[in-house]
Parts: structure tokens; sequence; C-alpha cells
């Protein structure tokens, strides 16, 4: 009994030194919010005052100050989050997991996104503006005094990983800004798919399974598949690294290939695999403004809620910045030096994503004899430029990626690996050249990307502080106007002289007569035009002021009239969501704070009514249908977390879709990813209003299904999965139950036994296409297979008041701080889930001072 004693004892003490050195850790990882602290690189005062909520308000005598006050603030609380997002920007994220993300890395390193923004920063040093320059590099000098000077233990994440503490810089800033363009422009993607669909279907069918914006025809293109027939894409495949290919390595050695020998549809999975998710349908925004005539308070009241990935912590960051010349509050963006979305003392913004099409691909054909040079529209061959990238990879040998560029941008196809022995891909088995001087043999070809958020002759930053002082509605649109490039979105204003306005900048590629692709296609790189002509003049990108109905809203869906003279894109959302604002907008004579935070939690699905009627016309023999027919009983689209109805509607609409368009699109696992980005809709609508026999029959059977029959069959596939998972009690299933909102966390939500402590989830109603959105996965998660999980959504949402800015209020979905043991980590994420907020400006009450003063 003694030793057993002993060993008691032992452990108690192992467990409370455990548990002294977890608390010595956290209190040195925890960022100092009291007191005085000395720090170099400012010239006077700063004063941070932190609320109850955990958001600052930082004072300063001047804007470099102001900026230093908010890296510190961002560093102290958002650590891990700089470190994540300068990482993705710099494509250094196999240096820190691993392997796995080699394939990210190579995307990113090829699409030369660091470069892009070095280059950048070259021309805002030396033609730029002064104040950008103060603010990228006072927010820089902020971020890095807190690394050298006073955060006395890593982020638990750094500690984990073995990673050590590393400056920011202003390129670090210019890099994210660059990939937050990324997140809301997909074009790319939607173009490769085209293509991959090309080679099984007609353009006839492609536009149907991909129909045009309600009320519009398709786009009148040339036929793109015969034009990919032509070039032989479909039996040789496009030179993306034609080595490995030629070689006989194929797949095997971790390239993407586009070459002889190579499996086409499996080279473009991989290259979309690769990349960094963009252009995911379902994310988008809303927002609308009201004029005084229609408030209760007589000034314009402005609501926003822009839909994003919903991580852990939220990508939003609350702050109130004060300086001489700038007084501004509202959500920050840890990377960036300035207010992104919010309200100063005359103005209040919102913005939702455009959507435009400003990314083009291109076909390169490759010279057969020379991997280093391609086909210019005279025919003749210049020389890429090319860039040798090192990759370092944590417990691997370091990676070497040359990568090469076209006059029309990036060669995204070299993220396969070794692009100089494309050589490969003109020879023929035996080692011997083969004639290709019509370009159709085995010289093959790149891909290469032309980019808006690529030039280097912008300045995100400048424009953002312009907007941050603007004083009314025709300031901000002047200053949205002169320099915003990317990303384009609708940004409604207000101002409390009782204007409102709305305008959509950025840079738009104006598209020649001659141009028959229209961008929704890669193009022969080699053909002239297919060349952009210049832009869309920066005062002719769709705007309106002071409109006679007294408001304006958007939600992403199409914004200028049919008879708008310029090209913006074909690819808008669909316009339920838009819809819905417009009806509750005109519901009511007077609006308040109350009604527009009404309109927030709406959880009505016009999509779900207009689908609704093909439900109740399923017949199933399942045991379960007669009981899940009755949850269906006066459901109205209502998308309520607590019921069973909108459960049972997104099993059968996933079904059904599956069983009308898996045969076609590609059955199994590629089908399966595609419903991660795209939900195909727009096209299930159309197939079952036409009774589209061709659609609805399953090609991989001898019978011939009609749609009634996949209706049928859909309905009973859905039972038998809700029945595997909740139950055989349909009045038990709830909705909330399978749609969480599950904020992840970069890495851990992946490791089972930490996911627990760094995931946030919260059950959550409404879906893909109510205002409340909160986007429906029909793809099984990656980690868990779990369905139906909402990882898009409201990631901030606002309301702003022009009468009485003390009663503006905000709300992100986690909180404001990055450590998962703070009080405020996710004390926003049941408010959240609720519909609620917290004070823009505070209430004058700090619960910590701390006061930067120039020296260390």
């Amino acid at each position: 009994m003694k030793w057993l004693r002993r060993s008691l004892v032992l452990l108690l003490a192992l467990c409370l030194l455990l548990v002294l050195a977890f608390w010595i850790y956290t209190r040195r990882a925890s960022p100092e919010v009291n007191g005085t602290l000395s720090m170099s690189g400012l010239a006077g005062e700063v004063r941070i005052e932190r609320d109850g909520h955990g958001i600052p308000s930082i004072r300063a005598g001047s804007l470099r100050d102001l900026m230093f006050g908010l890296g510190v603030a961002h560093a102290q609380d958002r650590l891990w989050q700089l470190e994540t997002h300068k990482r993705i920007g710099s494509g250094r994220l196999a240096e820190a997991f691993g392997e796995g993300a080699l394939e990210t890395d190579r995307f990113l390193r090829a699409l030369g996104v660091r470069r892009a923004a070095a280059a950048q920063w070259e021309a805002i040093k030396t033609k730029g503006s002064a104040e950008s320059r103060d603010a990228l590099e006072g927010y820089s000098a902020g971020i890095n005094q807190v690394l050298r000077q006073h955060l006395g233990a890593r982020t638990p994440e750094m500690l984990i990983l073995g990673l050590p503490l590393e400056d920011w810089s202003p390129v670090d800033s210019l890099a994210w800004s660059i990939m937050m363009s990324w997140d809301l422009g997909g074009n790319w993607s939607s173009e490769l798919f085209r293509m991959r669909m090309a080679t099984k279907l007609s353009v006839a069918r492609i536009d149907e399974l991909l129909p045009a914006y309600p009320g519009e025809k398709p786009l009148a293109t040339a036929d793109y598949a015969a034009l990919y027939r032509g070039l032989k894409l479909d039996a040789k495949v496009a030179g993306l690294n034609g080595a490995r290919a030629a070689s006989g390595e194929g797949m095997a050695g971790g390239s993407v290939d586009f070459s002889v020998g190579g499996s086409f549809e499996r080279s473009i999975d991989r290259l979309v695999a690769a990349a960094p998710s963009s252009g995911i349908e379902g994310v988008g925004s809303n927002n609308w403004v009201v004029a005084g005539s229609h408030t209760t308070t007589g000034k314009p009241l402005l609501a926003n809620d822009p839909h994003l990935k919903l991580s852990a912590p939220a990508l939003w960051y609350f702050a109130r910045l004060e300086a001489p010349g700038i007084k501004v509050a509202g959500a920050t963006m840890p990377g960036l030096p300035l207010v992104v979305l919010g309200q100063n003392e005359q103005v209040a913004w919102g913005f939702t994503n455009t959507g435009p099409d400003v990314q083009d691909l291109y076909l390169e054909r490759i010279k057969p004899d020379d991997a280093g040079q391609y086909q210019m529209p005279d025919g003749s061959f210049a020389s890429f430029e090319t860039v040798e990238e090192r990759i370092v990879v944590k417990g691997q040998p370091e990676v070497l990626l040359k990568v090469r560029v076209s006059r029309h941008g990036p060669v995204i196809s070299d993220a396969g690996g070794v692009a100089d022995d494309v050589i490969g891909a003109s020879k023929a088995a035996d080692g011997k050249p083969v004639d290709d001087k019509a370009g159709e043999g085995r010289g093959g070809y790149a891909l290469a990307m032309r980019w808006t958020a690529l030039d280097t002759d912008t300045d995100p930053v400048a424009v953002g502080l312009a907007l941050n002082r603007a004083k009314s509605v025709d300031d901000f649109i002047a200053a949205a106007s002169a320099g915003w490039v990317s990303p384009m979105q609708n940004m409604v204003v207000a101002d409390r002289g009782g204007r409102i306005g709305v305008v959509s900048p950025g840079r738009v590629p104006v598209r020649k007569p001659e141009h028959d692709l229209m961008g929704l296609v890669p193009a022969p790189g080699w053909d002239a035009r297919y060349d952009w002509a210049g832009w869309v003049p920066a005062g002719e990108t769709p705007r309106e002021v002071d409109p006679p109905r007294g408001w304006i809203a958007t939600a992403n869906q199409r914004i200028h009239a049919p008879g708008y003279p310029h090209f913006i894109t074909s690819e808008w959302a669909l316009p339920y969501r838009q819809q819905r604002v417009e009806q509750m907008l005109q519901a009511q004579p007077k609006h308040s704070l109350d009604s527009l935070r009404e309109m927030h939690a709406d959880e009505l699905s016009l999509a779900a009514q207009k689908l609704l009627p093909w439900l109740a016309k399923a017949k199933s023999q399942h045991p379960l249908a007669p009981a899940a027919m009755q949850q269906l009983q006066g459901f109205d689209g209502r998308m309520a977390a607590n019921r069973a109805a909108p459960l049972i509607y997104w099993a059968w609409v996933r079904q059904l879709t599956s069983g009308v368009f898996a045969d076609e699109v590609g059955a199994g696992d590629f089908f399966t990813r595609t419903l991660g980005t795209r939900s195909f809709r727009d096209g299930l609508e159309a197939v079952l209003e036409r009774g589209d026999a061709w659609w609805c029959d399953d090609k991989a059977t001898p019978a011939a299904e009609t749609c009634a029959m996949q209706n049928d069959a859909a309905f009973t596939r859905a039972l038998d999965e809700l029945q595997t998972r909740f139950g055989a009690d349909p009045a038990r299933w709830q909705w909330g139950a399978a749609h969480q909102a599950r904020s992840e966390h970069r890495p851990f939500s992946r490791v089972k036994a930490l996911a627990g402590m760094f995931e946030l989830r919260a059950p959550v109603g409404g879906d893909t296409y109510t205002i409340n959105v909160s986007r429906v996965g029909l793809r099984p998660d990656a980690t868990t297979g779990e369905l139906y999980l909402d990882e898009h959504g409201p990631s901030l949402r606002a309301l702003y008041d022009l009468a009485d800015l003390s009663q503006s209020r905000v709300m992100h979905s986690s909180g404001q701080s990055g450590l998962p043991w703070s009080a405020h980590y996710r004390d926003f994420v049941a408010p959240w889930a609720r519909v609620e907020y917290v004070p823009l400006w505070g209430r004058g009450d700090a619960a910590a001072t701390l006061v930067l003063k120039p020296g260390g």
C-alpha cells in the first residue's frame, strides 16, 4: 500500500506541476492589456482602451502611430491568424504543416501572389501615397515590436508546430489583400469546369447544366467543345509538365500533368484541388440602405452582412481608431491597416461582392523543341519570363519549383513541378522529336492566368484610408472610383446629411467584339482577339444615388439593367436573397434598427418554395415516408433550426441533384467534390420545369428514368440517409442537429484530439438562399464525414444609425481573441447565432487600458 500511496502522491504532484506550467504559459502568452509599455518606432503616445468585449479604442497623434497601435492590438489578440495570413500569401504552408500543404504552396508560388505584392510595395514606396506608406510601415512596426519585446511565449499553435516568431512586413499586408480578392473571385475554376465538361457534353448541354441568369439567354459563344477537340485536348491533354507523362512517370511524381499520356480530367481536378478555395457558390453578402424618408429616425439606416468562410478566430476584428483627421470604427482585418467595413462621424458603408469576371485563363502553345518559349499572335515564339521558387517542406527536402510567366500572366500549370522538363512532351516514346509545326503534335500547352488583382499599379490601403475619411456620399463614391482595383464590390453608403448611394468600383476588363468565348472557358493565348482591350472606365461602373424608391439593396444579384453597355459577368448569384430583401423592405413604410435586425434574422428560403411542389409529389415505399410527409405539412420554406422539415428537404435536394446530374458530370468522387463549390441549383430547377428526360435518365442503367422516377428515388434515398444518422422517428429530427455553423481552426480542426478546444460550433437555421444565410454543405466534410455543415455565412453583421452613432451595432462569428483559453475566444458565438449585436462605438467603459510610449 505504501508504494501505491507514493505513486498517487507522485501522480498528483505531476498533475499539479502540469497545471502550474500551463497557468504560467497562459499568463506569458496572454497579451498585456493594462499598464504602460515603451516601444521603439513611435513618435508619440498611443492609448489602447479595451471594453468588456475586448474591442479596442486606439488613439494616437498621427496616422502612423495609430496604425502602429492597431498592429500591436492585432499581434496581441490574433498572432496565429497573422501567421497563417503571412504563410498563405507567401506560399509557405508546407514549412509549417508538412508535405500535405505542398501542392497548395506550389500553386501559390506559381500564381505569384507574393511576387505581385512585392512589386506593389515597390511602386507604393517610389510613387505611391505617403499616407499608405506610413500606414503600412507603422502597422508592421507595431506587430514587430510585440514580437520582439512583449510577447513572452508563442501561441499554442506555434508551440505545438515548433514555429519561430517572424517579422511582419508591408508586403505581407499587400499579399493578404490579394488573397482576399482570390476568395471573392472564382471565375478561373468555372472556366476549367466548363473545359472539363466540354470533353463530355455539347456547349448546349453545358448551358443547361450551368444556365444563364434568370430571364436571360446563355452568352453566344463559339463551339468551344469543337475548339478543344481541334486542339486535341481530350486526347493528349495540354502541357502542364509534359515531361513526367512522356517519361512514363505521370501523376506518380506528384505533379499536375496536362500532357501526353496523362489524364486531362485528372489534371484539371488536381490543379483545382491544389488551389486555395475561391468562388464557392453561396459565398456572397447582403447590404441595404434605407433613406430617412423611410425610417423612424428621419436619417438613413444601413445594414451589411458579408458572407465568407467561418473561421476560428473570425476573419474580422473590431476596433475604433482615432487620430487627427480620422475617427472611424468597425471591422478591421488582421493583416491590413484600416477599417474595411464601418462608420466614421459622417458616413457609414457596407460591401457585397460584385463577382465580376476579372480572371481569364489562356492556353499558351509551347514550342515543340523548347519549353521555354510559347507562341505569339504573329506565329513567332517568345521566351517566358522564368522565376525559381524554393519551397521549404517540414520534415522533407527542399523543393525547387521553376515557374514561368507569359504575356498574359503567371503559368499556373507550373504548379505541377519541373517546368523546363516540358521538352519531353515534344518527343515520341522513342525519344525522337515529333514534327509539330502546326502545333497539333506533342508540343503541348501551358495554362496562364490574367487577373486584375496581380496588377502592380494598385494601392488598396490608400483607397481604404480615403473611404475611412470620407465625409459624404459624394466623397465616398469619388474615392472608391478613383483607385479601387480589386476585389470589385457593391458599396452601399449613407451620410448624416441624409443621402444614400451605391457604387461598384473595380478594374473590369473590356473584351473585344470578336472575343467569341467571353471569358467562359480558357482561350487560345496565341490568338490576339482574346486579349483584353483595356478597362471599363472608372466612372462608368454601376452606381446609383438617392433613388426615388428610398432604398438600395444588393445581394450578389445582377446589379445593372439589361441595357447597361459594359460586360461585367454572366455568372451573377441567383436572386433569391435579393428578392426576399426587397419583399421585406417594401413590407412596411418606416424601418427601424429593430426591423433591420429582423431582416438579418430572416430564414425564409424563396428557393425552397420553388422546389417544394416536387417534394410534395414524391412517392416512396420507405416505412418512414408517411411520418416524414407529416413533418413537411405546412412547411413554407422557413429553415428553422428546431424543425425536421428543412433537414428532410435538403437531404432530398442533395439526392435529387445527384440522381439527375452525377452520371453526366462525372459519377463518384468528382461529382461529390464538385458539390463542395456548386450546387447546380439553377440547372436542377430548369430540368424539373422542362421535365427534361435526357438529364433525368440515368445513362448507367438500361432503363429510361423520368424526372418523376428520380424524384421518388431521391426521397427514398434521403429517408435512408436520415434514418441511419438520426434514428427512426422523423419527429425528433432537427435541422440544427445537422446544420451546424462550423468555424474551422487552421490546422487543429483536422486534429481530433484538439478540435474541441480550437473549433467553434453552433446549431443554426437558414440555408444558402435565406437572408440569414448559412451555406448548406452538400459534400461530406473531409475530416468528419458530416453533411449539411454551414462553413460559410454572415462572418459579420452590422447595423449603422446615421442619426445617433451610439445606436450602431455589430457582431462577428467568434470573439476578439485568438487564444483558446481567453474569455474572448468564443464569447460572440452564441449571440451571433441568435442575431444579437454589441455597440459599435462602445459605452465609454474601458475594462483595460494600455499606454504605449516612445522608447524601448
